[in-house]
């Protein structure tokens, strides 16, 4: 292991704190999803108890396979996370297999924060930047100002990524507490309001709390994808990795209180004249204004324009801390590759003043830059494929530890090595094969985007290959 650090001349520097990595976890498990999934996915499918159900189950299984990478990490404490475990146990083939899913299952959910910005100005100020140049793109309108939030953006926090981990890790910390203190100024109001905390009907009507908790677990890879960019990082830690199971136990758990809190608060605070969540929510897709964003409306119902703007706060936390986060994670993976000779050596090159691998984050900010012009349903056709990429991460490195626990005889993980697979294949079936009662399975756009990727992976893998001989 110490030889992935020692190929290069310069080093990534030590300077992560356990908050600090903490923050970036949870920074990406959190985002602009949380706190629009309410009303679009959680509700509609499995109501307010089970969706709370749903989510400690999922939060089981992801602390399940947390258990799996703390293993791996203490072995190998270097960046690459799923990359690495798949090189050192299973070689090279297995290992591009894992990085390059997992390179886009990282990447793409930069600019798909990024251009989530525009969404939060337009709910604050209305159409300001949905004027000037305007062109359609799969028949949907982009709007060059809009596009312009998402580029500042990306161009300000791939800037900072170079400038170094530690301001990285500083500024992450401020993000993480600006949607905590949103979210907390939002939700504990609520507890203490005559609207109920366990609204009626408690379920989807017609379905049993089976089901509910299943439609939950098919968009668990989704939810909680961002607690295994902690072994990215893994090399910039100034602590003992002994501390990373309960960084990302915290993480998950948080995470999973956060979606369970918003969720319950979405379907408690509706507009007076439908008589439960469940009847506005069926009307949410012809409404208009605040209204048609169940859980901004209710924030300002509960606390008027205060509550909006407090949410909103919150939102541009989630979103810039994912931003930021995945960045972070998606070039140390790039870095990864390159000394391990998958990808060219010129991208796991170390800035000599910054210790910062700043042509993995050039490559990647360039990629990102593009991206927003595409707009957000072609984005969103990327985004889709990240939980299949977080889906064979689990698996690989659950099959890693598996394979080391067997050799050290670590009953304990050799059982989450077991489950760990287990649940990472299930989540891939439900991804990939279609099963119209769960409404989950990749699109017939998403599915075209994952063959592309795969013969380009096959492609690039053999002119890596030819190159190296």
């Amino acid at each position: 292991m110490a030889a992935h650090v020692e190929d290069s001349k310069e080093h990534l520097e030590k300077e992560l704190s356990p908050l600090n990595v903490c923050a970036l976890a949870f920074g990406c498990i959190i985002g602009w999803g949380a706190f629009v999934m309410p009303g679009n996915t959680f509700l509609p499918r499995s109501g307010p108890l089970g969706t709370a159900l749903g989510m400690l189950v999922a939060s089981g299984i992801m602390i399940v396979i947390a258990c799996n990478y703390h293993f791996m990490i203490k072995r190998f404490p270097v960046a690459g996370g799923g990359f690495i475990y798949a090189k050192h146990a299973f070689g090279d083939r297995h290992a591009f297999f894992c990085g390059w899913f997992l390179v886009l299952s990282y990447a793409a959910l930069v600019p798909m924060n990024a251009t989530a910005l525009a969404l939060i100005v337009r709910n604050l100020w209305g159409d300001v930047f949905r004027q000037g140049i305007e062109y359609r793109m799969m028949g949907n309108p982009i709007y060059l100002w809009e596009v312009l939030i998402a580029v500042i953006a990306i161009l300000f926090f791939g800037v900072l990524c170079i400038v170094g981990v530690k301001q990285v890790g500083s500024f992450q910390i401020l993000l993480t507490a600006a949607l905590i203190i949103g979210v907390a100024l939002v939700c504990i109001p609520a507890v203490f309001s005559p609207v109920s905390v366990f609204p009626e009907p408690l379920l989807r009507p017609g379905q049993s709390s089976f089901s509910a908790v299943v439609a939950i677990l098919a968009v668990a890879p989704w939810a909680f994808v961002g607690f295994d960019t902690v072994p990215q990082s893994a090399e910039e830690y100034k602590f003992s990795p002994n501390k990373t199971r309960v960084i990302m136990v915290v993480s998950i758990l948080f995470g999973a209180f956060v979606y369970v809190a918003l969720n319950t608060l979405t379907a408690s605070v509706i507009p007076q004249r439908f008589s439960n969540w469940y009847e506005y929510i069926q009307q949410v897709p012809s409404l208009s204004g605040i209204e048609a964003l169940p859980t901004f409306n209710a924030a300002y119902r509960l606390l008027g324009r205060f509550g909006l703007v407090v949410l909103s706060a919150a939102v541009f936390g989630a979103i810039l801390s994912g931003l930021l986060g995945f960045f972070m994670a998606s070039s140390r993976l790039v870095y990864s590759m390159a000394v391990s000779n998958i990808l060219p050596e010129c991208f796991g090159r170390i800035d000599s003043k910054r210790h910062t691998p700043r042509n993995a984050i050039v490559f990647l900010l360039c990629f990102a830059l593009i991206a927003p012009f595409f707009g957000r349903t072609v984005l969103g056709w990327l985004v889709d494929m990240s939980s299949l990429g977080a889906a064979i991460g689990y698996a690989y490195t659950s099959a890693a530890a598996l394979k080391y626990a067997v050799r050290d005889r670590n009953r304990w993980i050799c059982f989450t090595g077991v489950l760990g697979i287990i649940f990472a294949v299930l989540f891939m079936v439900i991804l990939l094969v279609p099963i119209p009662s769960l409404e989950c399975s990749l699109g017939r756009e998403s599915y075209i985007c994952l063959a592309i990727w795969v013969v380009l992976g096959l492609l690039f893998y053999l002119y890596s290959v030819r190159s190296r001989h």
